[in-house]
């Protein structure tokens, strides 16, 4: 929302400098988003008399000018048609900055001439579009060097403040004042609605069909004949261009100016483009409208519309249609003030995609009273300006109910707001924000202030909203802090285990070189259908993208996807990951948190001493176990080949603790990298954050690692390779060694699997369902050297456990 500060003082009556009112609207919630001085972008323009203007020896477009600038006499070659003798214009002088035309000004030797500056058009300053000559003064005399900007009245400052969704009442100007005449800042002065009587009967009436009630309740309207739709008055350019929007013609602009100065969106229809009456009523399917802004829209049947008895002549609340827009001919034209659905107004406007002023306005509420109101200030506007003789209003529907009742208790104000105000100060402050008060006794609670709502306040629904707008305009600032009371000297720990573990996560995959992703917790369907998702009670009721209707059943997919829209840019080795929620049911507790990462391309980047060695499963479960050793280091996890369909089969496998998976990790599987657009191989990984198990209250396992206990003896290390059964995981064997004395056995590494002819049994015959696996352990004391004898034994125990645990037997 923009406005000039002299635009708020028509209507706050202040002495406060720019810097109190700015920093007085962020107080009451007004953020101030900025504020822009025109005098300082315009500082180095002046009024300049050109004092002799002849013609160009080398040019016949140009005209060499000496220019007094009240600094100084410059030489300036000039190009415009209007450039003479004696006329007063705006010089810039060599080093201004010219935003019209983005350039910075050099002297410089045009067709053997030298200039010095620059004589600017309304255009090369951004004042208007106006470019056939250079500004020339009337009344410049006696004003040399003086800065144009003041003499001009562009020394205004913009103000520039962000509204929140709640806040309608303040899109306009004279709301704005009214907060800060309420928090003491100035006396509010109230607006002129006027009071337009009409003269004949409107030549155009209203008509709501019957089933719209709800999105219309009320609407007003006033036929003006024999206007005169000329240029608007100066001030009111001036204030338009201030804020960003370009004059059209008065009867435009006036709609414009109240949209921003009363929050009062308009409509003027010429008269003698409307056939018949106007209706409102829900458009048709096949219906099509070239509305205000030279697009054309197709229809449906759910969008209100204003139509005539030919056709659709604007889309409700957001835009007219271009066929009934007003131009330079218009001499009639009929006033729409209507009230509409915000629900409905939002809807239509982003189906079509049309963001205008009216509908940002329109579907954050407006004052309902404003469609009388509203009328008879345009009215006299268009009376003032244009000229014009005005109808008598015509309506349809009836304004809505919008008186309400609530009351505060003053010692609320304490108790939720921790500051205690008096029921006076309370009182006078809700009087000054329009609210009508009246002040009670309870034996109970204490003073109580009934009051009745305003019109313009929809936002207000009951005592909680009271304590806020008193606080608001009190100051937040004068609410006194106080230290939170601690139940034990150290503060209890903000975030759980599990908030903590998340960000652990994501620190130790990034360190792992891996890019972190945000993406959409929605996906279309056929991605959904593809990781085991998709169920119809996880589609979105509304979605905003028919690609993203369905809550995503995991986070792989989004990852692939990233990295195909990668890969067609250039970027084939991508390392992506992203910790977040998936979904398997709506309900409350129908979402795991995950951590998931998907790898492409090459692991190692080409090199001429090495071959490149490209991405793998062991790359994946590389990442898992980082992830598990910052997150729950003392877990004994179980490696398992079962893995669901979208991973390879038999290139992919689990973690697991018990029968609780932990993760998923390994290749992905070919068809579902086809079915994406990937054509590279990918392995991906998925952690399962809330099936780590928590470590128990007052336990330190499952928090932080074991302390590091250097023996000072010497290590033994032994090899050993079993043959098993084929269907024997490897890391059941390495289990079975390391089980078979936990105490000196310190790690168990393998080395080698072999499968072949060269594995026979005793009796010559080669072991096809066999295979060998060779494992290294290392054998050490914490207390003393071991010797042949007991290291013997501890050998032993590593063969006996195997065989018992895997059916395994030593090599020979």
């Amino acid at each position: 929302m923009k406005f000039t500060l002299s635009w708020l003082k028509t209507y706050l009556d202040t002495d406060a400098s720019l810097q109190q009112i700015t920093d007085k609207l962020t107080a009451i919630g007004l953020e101030l988003e900025g504020v822009e001085d025109a005098a300082l972008k315009l500082a180095p323009f002046t009024i300049a008399h050109v004092i002799e203007a002849v013609q160009h020896p080398n040019a016949d477009r140009l005209r060499i000018c000496k220019v007094d600038t009240g600094n100084g006499i410059f030489q300036v070659v000039c190009g415009a048609p209007n450039a003479k003798t004696g006329m007063y214009g705006v010089f810039a002088p060599v080093g201004s900055y010219v935003p019209g035309i983005d350039l910075t000004l050099k002297a410089g030797v045009l067709r053997g001439e030298e200039s010095n500056g620059m004589l600017v058009s309304e255009r090369e300053m951004q004042l208007s579009d106006e470019h056939d000559g250079i500004i020339e003064l009337s009344d410049g005399a006696g004003k040399i060097g003086q800065s144009f900007a003041k003499y001009a009245g562009l020394d205004d400052p913009i103000i520039e403040i962000a509204i929140t969704p709640n806040r309608g009442d303040c899109l306009g100007v004279f709301g704005i004042a009214r907060d800060l005449a309420a928090a003491g800042l100035g006396k509010l002065k109230q607006p002129d609605y006027g009071n337009v009587k009409g003269g004949f009967d409107s030549h155009v009436n209203w008509h709501i069909a019957g089933n719209i009630e709800n999105n219309c309740p009320f609407v007003v309207g006033r036929y003006i004949k024999n206007v005169k739709n000329g240029a608007s008055p100066k001030w009111l350019q001036d204030r338009l261009r201030a804020i960003g929007l370009r004059p059209i013609s008065a009867l435009v602009d006036i709609t414009n100016y109240l949209t921003y100065d009363l929050g009062r969106p308009l409509h003027v229809f010429d008269g003698d483009k409307i056939s018949g009456d106007l209706t409102i009523r829900y458009g048709k399917d096949d219906e099509k409208l070239t509305a205000l802004d030279g697009n054309q829209y197709d229809l449906t049947d759910n969008m209100v519309v204003i139509g005539d008895n030919k056709s659709v002549q604007s889309i409700a609340g957001i835009m007219g249609g271009e066929n009934s827009g007003v131009n330079e001919n218009t001499c009639n034209v009929f006033i729409e003030s209507a009230l509409w659905n915000p629900i409905n107004i939002a809807e239509t406007g982003r189906l079509l995609g049309i963001e205008s002023d009216a509908r940002y306005r329109f579907e954050r509420n407006i004052d309902p009273t404003s469609a009388i109101w509203g009328e008879m200030v345009a009215s006299k506007l268009i009376l003032e300006i244009c000229g014009g003789e005005a109808s008598n209003i015509t309506t349809a529907g009836e304004e809505p109910k919008w008186q309400r009742q609530t009351s505060l208790r003053v010692n609320r104000l304490k108790s939720h707001g921790g500051v205690g105000i008096k029921t006076k100060l309370a009182d006078d402050i809700l009087q000054k924000l329009g609210f009508k008060t009246r002040i009670s006794n309870d034996a109970t609670a204490g003073d109580i202030i009934n009051v009745d709502i305003p019109s313009w306040r929809n936002d207000i629904e009951g005592e909680h909203c009271l304590v806020e707008e008193i606080l608001r305009i009190y100051g937040f600032d004068n609410i006194p802090t106080i230290s939170l009371s601690r139940d034990s000297a150290l503060p209890k720990i903000a975030i759980s285990t599990g908030q903590r573990r998340v960000a652990f996560a994501k620190k130790i995959l990034a360190q792992n070189g891996m890019y972190e992703m945000v993406s959409w917790s929605f996906t279309s369907e056929k991605q959904a259908n593809l990781f085991g998702g998709g169920a119809k009670n996880l589609h979105i009721a509304n979605p905003i993208s028919s690609d993203l209707s369905v809550m995503r059943p995991g986070i792989i997919g989004n990852l692939i996807a990233a990295a195909v829209r990668n890969a067609g840019r250039g970027y084939n080795d991508i390392a992506l990951f992203e910790v977040g929620p998936a979904y398997h049911t709506p309900e409350k507790d129908g979402q795991d948190m995950i951590a998931a990462g998907v790898r492409i391309g090459k692991n190692t980047p080409r090199h001429w001493a090495g071959a490149v060695r490209h991405v793998d499963l062991f790359d994946a479960k590389a990442d898992i176990l980082a992830v598990i050793a910052g997150c729950a280091p003392t877990l004994n996890l179980q490696i398992s080949d079962d893995a669901p369909a979208w991973y390879h089969t038999g290139r992919s496998g689990s973690f697991k603790l018990g029968k609780n998976t932990i993760a998923y990790f390994g290749e992905l599987h070919p068809k579902i990298l086809k079915e994406m657009g990937l054509k590279d191989r990918a392995v991906g990984f998925e952690i399962f954050m809330d099936n780590i198990p928590q470590p128990k209250s007052g336990s330190k396992s499952g928090k932080t690692r074991k302390a590091l206990q250097a023996s000072n003896f010497q290590a033994v290390n032994r090899d050993f390779a079993f043959v098993v059964d084929d269907n024997i995981n490897a890391d059941k064997i390495t289990r079975a060694a390391q089980m078979a004395d936990k105490k000196l056995i310190t790690n168990v590494d393998i080395f080698d699997i072999y499968k072949g002819d060269k594995l026979i049994d005793q009796a010559g015959d080669e072991m096809t369902s066999k295979k060998s696996v060779a494992i290294n352990i290392t054998i050490q004391a914490q207390d003393k050297t071991l010797n042949d004898k007991e290291i013997e034994a501890i050998a032993a125990k590593v063969i006996a456990n195997v065989a018992k645990l895997t059916g395994g037997i030593l090599r020979s």
